[in-house]
């Protein structure tokens, strides 16, 4: 999932908050009953390897099983469709699927599903948005290229119905964590008959099964009698009830018109509103897996070039004051360039260049040769970006006397291309929200030479080398260890400025019980219950 998209809708939902850390929820429901969710429009047709958004991603994840599912309460990979990923040297990978799993067209799961779904995504001129998550699979780079002929990833083989294998380029030991992602969920062989209808009405093997799409206004799915998996749903249905703004949302919410919401708007969180709006047990405050960072392409603006003026430009950010008067102490200030949710997380790995300190700021700038001209800050105008983006500017003017400059670009998609393009000068926004729970998962994407969501041109054969080492690890440990070390390689660099750590903030209606927020930072629709 690229940094895009998902990324934006999710600080969207944790631009500003409150105060407390609470983990509130109220119980009381049981099965049976509609839940109406808040949602939005997705970018895309509902195809989970083209899916990196969270307002699709929302509805693929009551609709989809995969071979792994992550816990809603601690992000721990749990088998769901898989009956066992086995391998002996983190790089041939067997994997056997349970009997019995029905798609919602009354087929059965069987192990060419993944495969053929697998080759569909990674295949080039398919121009699947999930397709670079097949990246460590052999034969990746045959089948990626956009005008690629070879539709087939070498790496993958039916063995029989129910056993398929997989053969990595290089070892990867937490392969099968990460295969609890959308895009790796299977497709029935109908889709292959038309996948952009397909797209329009989904069908999958998970708890709950596609009803309808009334474009911008709903889509409604309802649970699957043939559900074969443990992991099912509360209500008989769900209807995810589509806004454009996030006011217009929460308006609903108070007139008992959805039963919940996935962001509070930032009018609900100034002085913390919304608790006193919504009543005690009906939000919850959870920290989750984003991370906000500012971007740096120093090969196309050479005046940051010079590690001492970006690490300048980082101890000039007064992180704690902003965080407490734009965000409402909503945020974290952050330590470094992993979230603290996933295992592997190293405390303070940003080190001093973290800490505001003015002084030390303007030695390093002059150190580094000093900045003339005007910085820019781009953020996208679609995201609620521009208040902390001023406010840092102000900070880093202020601390060191560069004229930054906070600029919006039209949307994100808009910033995006422009990155890709190197067209963007000076510094830019960017936000991250975990695909699987690895801090592999923000290193790799973001950081990997040519990886897809590398805005900054970065190439250090050793940060690569050492990711491969640290995906060849025998150990969980070992390899937590190895990937440190490459995020010490990021530190050291300092490619990138990491601001703070974000939080969900939902709220829900007095309909619904069980509520409760992943560490992904959506609501756990599936165990939701109904009360009335």
């Amino acid at each position: 999932m690229a940094v895009a998209s998902i990324s934006a809708i999710a600080l969207l939902a944790t631009a500003c908050g409150g105060d407390s850390d609470s983990d509130s929820t109220s119980g009381g429901g049981g099965a049976g009953g509609e839940i109406k969710a808040g949602g939005c429009n997705p970018e895309n047709p509902l195809v989970a390897g083209n899916t990196a958004e969270t307002c699709g991603g929302d509805v693929l994840d009551v609709l989809t099983a995969k071979l792994v599912h992550y816990n809603p309460e601690t992000a721990e990979p749990e088998n769901d469709i898989a009956e066992s990923i086995d391998t002996d040297d983190n790089q041939n990978f067997t994997v056997k699927i349970k009997k019995g799993y029905k798609f919602h067209d009354g087929t059965e799961v069987k192990a060419k599903n993944f495969v053929d779904a697998w080759n569909y995504t990674a295949f080039g001129p398919n121009g699947q948005q999930g397709g670079y998550f097949f990246e460590p699979f052999e034969g990746y780079d045959k089948v990626s290229d956009p005008k690629s002929k070879v539709k087939e990833l070498s790496g993958l083989k039916v063995v029989d119905d129910y056993t398929f294998t997989i053969k990595t380029s290089e070892k990867v030991s937490n392969l099968p964590l990460r295969l609890g992602y959308t895009a790796f969920a299977p497709q029935p062989d109908s889709f292959f008959d038309d996948p952009e209808a397909f797209g329009k009405k989904p069908v999958a093997a998970g708890p709950y099964k596609f009803d309808s799409w009334d474009e911008n206004s709903s889509i409604v799915v309802s649970k699957f009698d043939d559900y074969a998996g443990d992991f099912g749903g509360q209500a008989d249905k769900i209807t995810f009830q589509i806004f454009q703004d996030a006011d217009a949302e929460y308006t609903a919410l108070q007139a008992g018109e959805i039963d919940v919401v996935r962001q509070i708007p930032a009018s609900a969180l100034i002085d913390d509103k919304f608790k006193s709006d919504l009543g005690e047990g009906r939000y919850l405050e959870k920290e989750n897996s984003t991370l906000q960072f500012i971007g740096m392409n120093y090969h196309v603006t050479p005046e940051l070039k010079n590690v001492k003026v970006r690490q300048a430009i980082s101890m000039a950010i007064d992180r704690p004051t902003i965080v407490k008067q734009i965000f409402n102490g909503a945020m974290t200030p952050a330590t470094g360039w992993v979230s603290p949710i996933v295992d592997g997380y190293k405390e303070g790995a940003c080190g001093e260049y973290c800490t505001y300190n003015p002084e030390k700021a303007k030695q390093l700038l002059k150190e580094g040769g000093g900045f003339k001209g005007k910085l820019t800050l781009t953020y996208n105008g679609d995201g609620g970006h521009k208040e902390w983006t001023e406010a840092v500017c102000n900070s880093v003017n202020k601390a060191i006397g560069i004229d930054c400059v906070a600029t919006p670009a039209v949307d994100f998609k808009t910033m995006l291309t422009k990155l890709g393009e190197d067209e963007l000068k000076g510094m830019f926004r960017m936000g991250w929200v975990m695909d699987y729970p690895s801090i592999e998962n923000y290193l790799a994407p973001i950081y990997g030479k040519g990886a897809g969501s590398n805005y900054y041109g970065y190439d250090n054969a050793d940060f690569q080398a050492k990711m491969k080492e640290a995906g060849a690890a025998e150990t969980p440990e070992e390899a937590n260890k190895l990937y440190q070390e490459a995020e010490g390689m990021i530190a050291k660099e300092f490619t990138t400025i990491p601001t703070w750590y974000g939080k969900t903030i939902i709220g829900w209606s007095e309909r619904v019980g069980d509520v409760q927020a992943t560490p992904f930072g959506s609501p756990d629709l599936a165990a939701m219950t109904v009360k009335e």
